[in-house]
């Protein structure tokens, strides 16, 4: 690989050994990948912050590497944590457990990390540029920047989202370069989309037979296409697929460039409504009552928390209905008075963590009713969760 004199003083020592651990990690990364170069990132966005996910040993190695004077570059967001940093004891979390993801979260304030655990964080403050290169680890946020905003990034894990965030670069390959951009797949779109559990079905259904790849969609409505239906799309097709990217006809910013190539795509899906309803049926348990409403994976917006009161219109939910957000939001629903309002709807905004990485099955949790692909397929897998999946005005009609 090619480093300019900047980036070999980092790689030998001449910005302390930290730094030259985190740029030798990224050599050795772009060696692997036949990388060129490196480039400067704008920001990052670090996973391997849940203690349940990294249990003590990564606990030990944030703290030493913290200890050893290690400092972020560029503002760099963390994924959700396990556990609401306030309201987490009446939740039901343990003192244990609260001790050490605090400081997890203590470890990272040391670097310079802001204290923004979230899986959207382009809701919360961190919006990239179109074109810009990032360095981001958690799916759904990697599906969502490099599609619907244009910027540039591979899926990054902990350590190398950490060590982007350190020296202010990552290795040149894959989603960074234009030529791995183009479309691989095409799919015609039959269907009428008009929900977020639509379109997570969509990427559900592409997900599972394309596995990974570009896809290109064709024949979705632009009015059904927003921030929300899109952000749920491209956390579907990350989790039942690994797809980092997507393009679709007329919307997203990338397609009409990459429509050029699709002459050299020969893969090619049509996706209509009874295939959507095999989805809805494939992904949903048959339960006669839930534990908790999730909604909120990825994070919800202002849009999302807007729509559930809307759908209570101010009836008192039987079930506990738990809204997964970033503190950003939660603040903002605050100060339009939402969280008094849904408090008494039986309703709470958690802020900083997900179903995903939060250990249910210690506060009780065994069955939950999820508008998210994205969490009907984790939450099995992760949690030992029953999931039923729908829309969520059908959730609050069947258990509400």
């Amino acid at each position: 690989m090619y480093l300019t004199k900047e980036e070999e003083r980092m790689l030998d020592g001449s910005y302390g050994n930290v730094v030259a651990r985190c740029m030798k990690l990224l050599v050795k990364l772009g060696e692997k990948f036949n990388a060129e170069r490196m480039v400067k990132i704008g920001s990052a966005q670090i996973a391997g912050v849940s203690y349940k996910n990294i249990g003590d040993p990564g606990l030990e190695f944030l703290e030493g590497f913290a200890k050893e004077g290690a400092r972020v570059k560029v503002p760099a967001f963390m994924n959700p944590a396990g556990m609401p940093f306030n309201g987490w004891k009446e939740l039901g979390f343990s003192e244990e457990f609260a001790e050490k993801q605090t400081r997890i979260v203590e470890a990272f304030r040391a670097m310079g990390v802001v204290i923004i655990s979230t899986c959207t964080p382009y809701l919360a403050g961190l919006l990239p540029r179109y074109r810009e290169h990032i360095a981001w680890s958690e799916s759904s946020a990697v599906a969502f920047a490099n599609s619907v905003i244009g910027a540039r990034t591979n899926r990054e894990g902990g350590p190398s989202a950490l060590a982007a965030a350190i020296t202010g670069r990552t290795p040149m390959y894959g989603l960074h370069l234009e030529e791995n951009r183009s479309p691989t797949f095409l799919v015609e779109v039959k269907a009428k989309l008009r929900d977020i559990a639509d379109f997570g079905a969509l990427g559900y259904i592409v997900g599972k037979v394309m596995g990974k790849g570009i896809p290109y969609f064709k024949g979705m409505s632009t009015s059904s296409c927003d921030e929300d239906t899109l952000k749920a799309l491209g956390a579907s097709l990350a989790a039942y697929g690994a797809v980092a990217l997507f393009h679709i006809e007329g919307i997203t910013p990338e397609a009409e460039n990459a429509s050029k190539n699709l002459k050299d795509v020969e893969d090619k899906l049509k996706v209509d409504n009874d295939d959507i309803r095999v989805a809805y049926d494939e992904m949903c348990s048959a339960v006669d009552d839930v534990d908790v409403i999730a909604v909120g994976c990825p994070h919800a917006s202002i849009a999302e928390i807007q729509n559930l009161i809307s759908i209570l219109n101010g009836k008192r939910s039987r079930v506990p209905i738990w809204v997964f957000t970033s503190e950003a939001v939660k603040r903002i629903a605050e100060r339009a008075g939402y969280l008094e309002k849904l408090e008494k709807l039986n309703v709470k905004i958690i802020a900083d963590t997900c179903p995903v990485v939060a250990p249910l099955e210690e506060l009780g949790i065994k069955k939950m009713a999820v508008n998210s692909a994205k969490a009907a397929f984790y939450l099995p897998n992760t949690n030992s969760q029953v999931v039923f999946y729908d829309k969520l005005e059908n959730i609050i009609k069947r258990f509400c």
